[in-house]
């Protein structure tokens, strides 16, 4: 009887030694609930982002995503839904070739893309992988590349993105990505700023550059702190708002654009 304390606690280390690790897919599915990313589903949420208005309605599936600005008299309000783009004019739709279409609506996915994450990060085209763990000014971190399939990847497919989820609190406070259009380059952003509306997570970030080209995408965490990074710009949402979406009032919205 007096081994069995012995036994007992051999056992529990023995679990806990057995226990499996959480993949990338368990990862990400934290992130998203902590987060609240998955209210943004069923949800209708604007902000204000540089000298632009942006607003998304999106319900089961069905989205909406504009953004709304001035040049010199003429209003411009440029749509992505299900539908595909559509530029309006001082309220009148107007044609757009091709090539421009695919440019226009990249800018507003992408401005809408990066408001809301981590939702969008279990889409089908999203490919997963889980990388050694991180440890940046002092916290633990999971690390996650994003990389996404050319079926239903979109223009920019070849994109890779890079995650950096607490171990404790599932919340992401860095994000890196290279991208390939206007000549390519690596971003690296950093945690600014955070806030909760209506229980959805919004962060405002501080963007970076490595200084020099050779810096891998894997190794800007190492190269933030270790100085080795120029900062651009800031990310920056103002006056976020958030509601839980009416449904008579996305259908009504969504068939102006049928």
């Amino acid at each position: 009887m007096r081994y069995l304390p012995i036994l007992f606690l051999v056992l529990i280390l023995s679990c806990k030694a057995n226990k499996p690790d959480l993949t990338a897919q368990q990862i990400i599915d934290k992130a998203i609930a902590f987060s609240g990313a998955n209210l943004v589903a069923n949800a209708q949420i604007s902000f204000h982002f540089r000298d632009k208005s942006y607003t998304a309605f999106r319900k089961n599936g069905i989205f909406v995503l504009d953004r709304v600005f001035n040049s010199d008299a003429t209003k411009i309000k440029d749509v992505v839904s299900n539908n595909g783009f559509q530029r309006f004019l001082n309220g009148l739709p107007v044609a757009v070739v091709d090539s421009m279409a695919v440019k226009y609506g990249n800018s507003v996915n992408s401005v809408h893309y990066f408001s809301v994450l981590p939702f969008g990060l279990n889409d089908k085209a999203v490919q997963k992988k889980l990388l050694a763990p991180a440890l940046v000014n002092g916290k633990e971190y999971f690390k996650i590349e994003i990389s996404f399939s050319e079926d239903g990847g979109g223009e920019d497919f070849e994109d890779v993105f890079l995650y950096w989820i607490g171990k404790t609190d599932f919340l992401i406070d860095y994000i890196a990505y290279s991208y390939h259009t206007n000549g390519g380059g690596k971003r690296f952003r950093v945690l600014k700023e955070q806030c909760i509306k209506d229980g959805i997570r919004f962060v405002d970030y501080q963007n970076y550059k490595p200084i020099s080209e050779s810096v891998s995408l894997i190794n800007l965490d190492t190269a933030f702190e270790e100085g080795q990074l120029q900062k651009v710009s800031e990310i920056v949402l103002k006056d976020i708002e958030v509601t839980i979406f009416d449904e008579s009032i996305f259908k009504d919205h969504y068939s102006l654009f049928k």
